[in-house]
């Protein structure tokens, strides 16, 4: 037990371990044959989350709309920003072999540096963190996700926060957003921070620079004509599916026919109640458990929410459990979190219970529902004694 405390806490041993992970999650899907999605015959390379990205950079640079379905290339249609599509040229210049090795080591040395930079906590609770993410880490960089790298940036940008290194904190934020629009809600985060006048003004510095940033490759009436395509194929983006969410759990359990957006504004509304105590924004566990809900509400309330997407819960889950008092309650929902949310859709879990239990009634977000659900309550009626930071 000794030798396994001693290696969680040692930095370079989970360094170590986030670059094996990242490393052998690439080549597996590298080296896998080639595969059919959904009902295409078209064969495609099992990294074609990866392709579609990479894609996206050479349409930019030949002046195509990234928007349309491109199915001699790639399979699904690109849904990030024209800004997303310039950076991802960083991956894109390289062979595949590289560039795919090259992205996934990012989303973990992103998320795991994130945390690493979190105040407050020693060594041992900081790898205790990432290795309880390990799992859903893996699943986001198996396809090649961008999600981790979410997780790390709205980490990061605590971090940054709290250090009042607001120019940079500013820029995560932004950034997130312009890679999937619900890194919105990191906004949240800035209502605990003095001077908001620079949160704000950084803010819309960083959004403009973003904005026009493709125009080093592009012309003004193409990239305007690029956000218009982007803007539409996200208004016309909702999917018969619920996805792994509030909604989908609600419908899975009692048959409701779910207006998405009245969910949405329902879950927003309950996000911002604990943010009423004013008082309270001067203690530091107040802010971090704020952080926890930020990464979970971004799962929980995406009606596009997919088994990758859960780096951004199990990370919400695993800063609120290392803080949180080891309660038989909260002892029984992180368990269920991980069993369920982790470990159901690995290989070690039963495949019968998965089918037949955990997928159709929607296991694997429940209990980070229930969780989200404790952490409103735990900043609602906490007393300012009883935060330890």
């Amino acid at each position: 037990m000794k030798v396994i405390i001693k290696a969680i806490s040692n930095r370079k041993v989970v360094l170590i371990l986030f670059v094996m992970f990242a490393v052998f999650a690439s080549m597996q899907s590298y080296v896998q044959k080639e595969r059919t999605y959904g009902d295409s015959e078209t064969k495609y390379t099992n990294y074609n989350n990866y392709v579609v990205f990479e894609q996206s950079f050479i349409h930019l640079t030949e002046h195509k709309d990234l928007y349309q379905p491109y199915p001699r290339e790639q399979w699904d249609l690109y849904k990030y920003s024209p800004t997303f599509s310039l950076f991802f040229g960083i991956f894109a210049i390289f062979p595949d072999a590289v560039g795919l090795n090259l992205w996934n080591l990012l989303n973990a040395i992103v998320l795991l540096l994130a945390v690493y930079y979190l105040p407050k906590f020693d060594n041992l609770q900081k790898g205790l963190m990432l290795i309880i993410c390990l799992i859903e880490l893996m699943t986001s960089m198996q396809n090649e996700q961008s999600n981790a790298l979410i997780a790390g940036l709205i980490i990061l940008s605590f971090g940054l926060l709290e250090k009042q290194n607001y120019v940079l904190a500013t820029f995560c934020v932004i950034f997130s957003i312009y890679i999937k629009i619900f890194g919105i809600v990191g906004f949240a985060l800035f209502l605990f921070y003095p001077q908001k006048w620079k949160l704000v003004l950084y803010s819309i510095g960083w959004l403009l620079v973003l904005l026009v940033l493709p125009l080093l490759l592009v012309g003004y009436d193409q990239l305007k004509f690029l956000y218009t395509s982007w803007g539409q194929l996200l208004s016309s983006d909702h999917s018969a599916s619920y996805g792994y969410s509030v909604m989908g759990w609600m419908h899975s359990w009692f048959g409701f026919e779910i207006n998405k957006l009245m969910v949405v504004i329902s879950g927003a509304t309950i996000f911002l109640i604990p943010f009423l105590r004013i008082d309270m924004y001067k203690k530091y566990l107040f802010r971090f458990l704020a952080l926890a809900s930020v990464l979970l509400w971004m799962v929980i309330f995406n009606h596009k929410a997919e088994s990758p997407t859960f780096i951004l819960a199990m990370a919400g889950v695993s800063l609120w459990f290392i803080t949180s008092e080891k309660s038989t309650l909260n002892i029984i929902l992180f368990v269920s979190a991980f069993v369920f949310t982790s470990l159901s859709p690995t290989d070690i879990f039963p495949r019968f219970l998965r089918d037949q239990f955990v997928t159709p009634l929607m296991l694997k977000v429940f209990p980070c529902i229930m969780i989200w659900m404790k952490i409103i309550y735990d900043m609602s009626i906490l007393k300012y004694k009883e935060l330890a930071y």
